[in-house]
């Protein structure tokens, strides 16, 4: 049996300072996910998704340990969010108005057999009330711009203003996908002002004729 696979060790995806700013590339990874729609303090949605994606990332570990004597930590939970309107997410913070997926990343070695048997097993005992909208995706996000947030979630607002509207224009690039949120801290047992959550937002260099609007 191989050590076990922490990859919020090895990944560098998962490193993050605070205060600081980073550019990085990432490689396509592929994620357990489930969408939702609205507050996740106050919609049941949230906890559902939770619910479902859990037992199908841990079934997969159990079988990566088993079958392929690769065991490995589940990674952290992590989301994408989005609105109609981004400034939602650095102004009026109305999360009622936010898109969401959750996710869990899935090692390279898992195939797409040993998803499905997850999912089945998963629903084998006291079914998930959402495991049927659980499936697994590859996300490709390539270039990132991504800090590290210590304290509330309600206290990213600031952080993120800074990354929008002053680091990513001032270094020659502009949004491009979604908001994403990697949770370092379990949020349930975690006082809010020791929360430790990597904010990355995907870019892409802004174009000449994106940079000439913008100066209009």
């Amino acid at each position: 049996m191989t050590d076990k696979t922490d990859f919020k060790k090895t990944f560098d995806g998962y490193r993050a300072r605070r205060g600081e700013f980073r550019v990085l590339r990432l490689p396509a990874l592929r994620y357990l996910m489930v969408d939702g729609h609205g507050d996740p303090n106050t919609s049941p949605a949230c906890a559902e998704a939770l619910a479902a994606l859990y037992p199908v990332a841990y079934k997969l570990k159990f079988a990566s340990k088993l079958d392929l004597q690769r065991d490995y930590v589940v990674p952290p939970l992590e989301g994408l969010w989005w609105a109609e309107d981004m400034d939602s997410f650095t102004t009026s913070r109305d999360k009622s108005r936010w898109d969401w997926t959750m996710m869990l990343m899935v090692p390279d070695w898992i195939d797409r057999d040993m998803f499905h048997a997850a999912v089945e097993r998963a629903g084998a005992a006291a079914r998930p009330v959402r495991l049927d909208d659980v499936r697994l995706e590859c996300l490709s996000e390539g270039q990132c711009v991504q800090t590290l947030h210590i304290g509330s979630f309600d206290d990213e607002a600031a952080v993120l203003e800074r990354m929008h509207h002053e680091f990513i224009p001032a270094n020659g690039l502009r949004m491009d996908g979604k908001h994403h949120e990697i949770y370092l801290s379990d949020f349930r047992k975690t006082a809010p002002d020791r929360l430790r959550t990597v904010l990355r937002q995907p870019v892409v260099p802004r174009t000449t004729a994106a940079t000439a609007r913008d100066r209009e």
